[in-house]
């Protein structure tokens, strides 16, 4: 991942200084650079001190390592050798709280500390390379990823030229990259980034598992859906889309699928090698924003991990509650209409992951004081990142051209007439997949999150009259208009003690 940005960089007439831990990584990162005549850009050093000595001032120096101790490290390691001025971007999936903590540190030494962070597969890496330890993202390392920086403006002036340069870039030839806010912004944006990223991710996995086991198709079949839903309509420009068109294709020499000895097991959350998506669901409930899409997709990957564990429960049950094949749907007449509405309910998912995040951004950025600029994140998010969503993109920033637009895109009239028109249809696909057990958290969740955020008669109704029977919560009346999430003033003894 680092090694292909330092390439990037250097492809871009930027002259790279490498540092790593390990000799190896340097050298082979030197070999592929003579292989593609890059060898003059790039010089390694062993040691911080020659590296700081190699950079004239002021120094800009861009780290992607795993996230938690591994920074604090490098950092402390630099920091004898920093000067006033200096500039480090962070360009790893790290902690937004451990970003704005190193932030803290350095400012008395005049240290900018920036926090830029690109998408999961096409994270910014490294102009020199304090460890190789990130994980994903190599293709888009290459050729250009999508970058989300926050940090000081100054310092980001600084640096944008750089980042320009190597960015993704939209249809128009514009720079994917632009400056989000101040503070750990950058890193707290990615962060959500791939929180809404494992709710499309789901989303579109159980529509292709509904493909496959309920209506029967072969790969290839599903591969050209994905193509049409990719080329027009609201799932255009997909990037996720794109590419499940790819993978249904992929063939090995055998002329057999690799999805179909691909294993139902998705790891990245137990094994340590991503944080992102566990801090974007903890971030939900601490803010108290209602992210279904997102969380659910997550429950249902770390079930995922658990392969003999849920081995172990179907033997306890006695066998499993098999996916069924909708037998309904055998006509080519009726398979089509079912397809169209299956694009619509994940469409559903899609939009209302971006309204999650985004929900869960805004609270953060008052909490915090980034000031965040929604249409820079709208640009950011435009190419090179796993959420590219063009027809979603240009929704949005129709929206936010407004600096006064509500960034709880619920209370948006084009955004609720885009999800009540696409409500029947996710309702009737949930419909059918319970009845022929499917798996759809991500598109059930949804349609729920629909239903409950419309709707002013919930069963909470009953939940607070319990609360107050057993724990003295206190309640609200309805003759008292709608009030503030705030305790009750009233309480009923259902019965004395």
């Amino acid at each position: 991942m680092g090694g292909g940005m330092a390439l990037l960089f250097a492809e871009h007439g930027v002259t790279v200084s490498l540092n790593d831990p390990s000799e190896e990584t340097m050298d082979q990162l030197l070999a592929t650079a003579r292989e593609e005549g890059l060898q003059d850009r790039l010089e390694k050093h062993g040691s911080y001190e020659d590296l700081c000595n190699s950079l004239s001032s002021p120094r800009i120096f861009v780290f992607s390592l795993p996230h938690g101790n591994v920074g604090d490290a490098v950092v402390d390691g630099l920091h004898p050798y920093l000067d006033k001025g200096d500039i480090i971007i962070d360009a790893s999936n790290e902690n937004w709280e451990n970003t704005q903590r190193r932030q803290g540190k350095l400012v008395p030494q005049y240290v900018q500390y920036e926090s830029v962070p690109a998408s999961v597969s096409e994270k910014v890496a490294n102009v020199w390379i304090s460890c190789m330890g990130v994980s994903g993202g190599y293709q888009a390392a290459r050729r250009g990823p999508s970058m989300c920086p926050g940090g000081e403006d100054h310092a980001l002036d600084i640096v944008m030229p750089l980042l320009q340069k190597v960015s993704a870039k939209d249809s128009r030839g514009n720079p994917c990259v632009a400056k989000a806010g101040a503070g750990g912004s950058g890193h707290y944006i990615k962060m959500i980034h791939n929180g809404i990223e494992h709710g499309m991710m789901s989303a579109l996995a159980e529509a292709w598992q509904i493909m496959t086991m309920g209506l029967n198709m072969s790969y290839d079949e599903i591969a050209d859906v994905f193509a049409g839903w990719d080329a027009d309509g609201e799932l255009r420009g997909t990037f996720l889309v794109n590419i499940g068109a790819d993978i249904c294709r992929q063939k090995d020499e055998e002329g057999k699928h690799i999805l179909s000895i691909v294993e139902d097991k998705v790891v990245q959350d137990v094994d340590g090698t991503e944080g992102t998506g566990i801090w974007s669901q903890l971030e939900a409930v601490r803010l108290h924003i209602p992210a279904p899409t997102l969380t659910t997709a997550h429950f249902i990957r770390l079930a995922s991990a658990f392969r003999a564990d849920r081995k172990h429960v179907k033997n306890a049950f006695g066998g499993e509650f098999a996916v069924e094949e909708w037998a309904e749907t055998a006509k080519a007449d009726s398979k089509k209409a079912v397809l169209e509405k299956l694009r619509k309910a994940v469409y559903a998912a899609f939009l209302a992951a971006f309204v999650e995040g985004l929900n869960i951004i805004d609270q953060a950025n008052k909490q915090n004081r980034w000031s965040i600029d929604y249409p820079a994140v709208m640009q950011i998010w435009r190419n090179g990142c796993i959420i590219r969503a063009d027809y979603i993109t240009d929704m949005l920033a129709e929206i936010f051209k407004d600096p006064d637009a509500d960034v709880d895109l619920l209370h948006s009239k084009r955004i609720a007439q885009e999800l009540a028109d696409a409500f029947p249809a996710l309702k009737e696909i949930v419909a059918r997949a319970v009845q022929h057990n499917s798996i759809v958290p991500s598109l059930s969740a949804t349609l729920e999150f629909l239903k409950y955020s419309t709707n002013t008669v919930l069963p909470t109704q009953f939940y607070e009259a319990q609360l107050d029977y057993f724990g003295k919560h206190m309640f609200d009346l309805k003759s008292e208009g709608a009030g503030k999430p705030e305790t009750g003033k009233h309480h009923f003894e259902w019965k004395r003690a």
